[in-house]
């Protein structure tokens, strides 16, 4: 059974201690793909480092993160533009809009936001997508840009069904994480309502650790809790959880980023 991690910011600090272990307790439980978001210049070094060290498990994107978007977020912009033009990326992200910290810079917000909808257009890149107290407001955006077709991921899809087959409806994925394993969360009825092949597994560690090790940080290996319970609401077995949100990442992630390593060929 294999499993893939959309979205995982396992660079943080909090990992310092034990990164390595827990990198391989992820793949030991089936995770063999972890896909990595971008937050600033300030982490930026870090993804990368460790990208590189496991060129066959994780891989990054490469965005500006709504929250890291202040006074100097044109220069942050010109920073994901050259990693964009000089690299190798599974997606643009982690972009979007935050309304939930500081509504300081919810203009500028909006700005960086359409630009990287731009720059994932202009390279043919997926879009991964936040969405904290902000998805009407990120729904709008999408709407308004008919200039292509666009697709990604609502990250950690915070609204309801009607809202879940909106975003479905303009051809986006749902990414679901440790929130559906949360005692009397909406979360589970999206997805009873929503087709298996709509959805991604993700962990957003190390925040939103998954029951039954809420309390605890969140790590790759915790993706198995979050397919167990989609696998529980869906009435189907847990493989087949695994077997379609990974041909659902990889449809979404595979022609832009590589995905493949030698031991897919």
């Amino acid at each position: 059974m294999q499993l893939i991690d959309t979205h995982a910011h396992l660079y943080l600090k909090e990992y310092r201690d034990d990164q390595d272990e827990m990198i391989q307790r992820a793949i030991e439980q089936g995770v063999a793909k972890m896909l990595i978001p971008h937050i600033d210049s300030r982490t930026s070094g870090d993804l990368h480092v460790l990208c590189d060290k496991y060129p066959d498990h994780l891989f990054p994107m490469m965005g500006l993160h709504p929250t890291s978007v202040k006074e100097n977020y044109k220069e942050e912009l010109e920073l994901v533009e050259k990693q964009l033009a000089n690299g190798k990326y599974c997606a643009v992200g982690e972009a979007g809009i935050d309304l939930y910290w500081d509504v300081t810079f919810r203009k500028e917000q909006e700005i960086a936001f359409r630009h990287q909808i731009d720059l994932a257009g202009q390279y043919e890149l997926p879009l991964v997508i936040h969405t904290r107290n902000s998805l009407e407001e990120v729904i709008k955006v999408i709407k308004s840009d008919n200039r292509r077709k666009k697709r990604g991921v609502f990250h950690c899809f915070p609204g309801n069904i009607e809202q879940a087959e909106e975003v479905v409806g303009l051809g986006f994925y749902l990414g679901i994480g440790g929130v559906v394993t949360y005692k009397n969360s909406l979360m589970s009825k999206v997805v009873a309502a929503i087709d298996l092949k709509h959805l991604l597994l993700e962990t957003d560690a190390p925040f939103l650790t998954p029951v039954p090790k809420r309390g605890m940080r969140n790590e790759s290996a915790f993706v198995y809790y979050i397919a167990q319970k989609i696998a529980e609401i869906k009435g189907v077995d847990i493989e087949e959880v695994a077997r379609i949100t990974t041909l659902n990442a990889m449809e979404l992630f595979l022609p832009a980023g590589n995905l493949s390593t030698q031991n897919d060929q």
